[in-house]
């Protein structure tokens, strides 16, 4: 199983942002939504081994399995709208329970500290600062989760959380890229056993 753990800061709670406005009006929910679509899209296929959680501003977490995903297309206003509508069924959340507003979709009332201690396997850190990929050997990497922040930098609160629950911080490259091509690269990167097989 892999797992993106992604932080959306701006992204409304309310689901009455437009659709024709995801760079400004919904908090840069554009970018989050290519990161959702890179962790999921092949070429005619789905990945189903892969959970996306989306973090939104430290109340709410949407999480997606790609074993029960339906309705996924390559596109940002798609996914925006699989978004949108699991932010209509936020107040079905309860406690710990989360509600289902479609298949392979969850929302949890819980913030970024919660999410990620709900999850079990090796907590990555994607960071320009970080250890380089290349030579970290994939397979010390069990059962990832890999946690990237948005076009915002992470904040000292999530800094602290970071550095009381992630057992890695590695980079990807020798530039800052953008969090979807982030995603592409760690896939390719435990597609291919570390860049060693294809």
């Amino acid at each position: 199983m892999r797992q993106f753990v992604l932080i959306g800061h701006d992204v409304p709670i309310e689901p009455d942002f437009s659709l024709d406005d995801l760079a400004g009006g919904a908090g840069r929910l554009d970018a989050l939504c290519r990161s959702i679509t890179s962790a999921f899209v092949l070429s005619h296929g789905i990945r189903e081994d892969v959970r996306v959680h989306l973090v939104i501003r430290d109340e709410l977490t949407i999480t997606f399995d790609g074993s029960e995903l339906r309705r996924l297309n390559p596109d940002e206003r798609s996914t925006a709208a699989l978004v949108r509508k699991a932010l209509e069924h936020r107040e079905e959340a309860i406690g710990a329970l989360p509600a289902d507003p479609s298949p392979g979709i969850e929302v949890y009332r819980r913030g970024f500290r919660a999410t990620l201690e709900a999850l079990e396997g090796t907590v990555v850190q994607l960071h320009e600062g970080g250890d380089s990929i290349g030579e970290v050997d994939p397979t010390a990497i069990s059962d990832p989760v890999f946690v990237l922040s948005d076009h915002h930098e992470f904040s000292l609160a999530e800094v602290d959380v970071l550095e009381s629950v992630s057992d890695r911080r590695l980079r990807l490259g020798p530039e800052r890229l953008h969090a979807d091509h982030a995603v592409t690269i760690v896939h390719h990167y435990l597609d291919t056993g570390g860049y060693r097989q294809f």
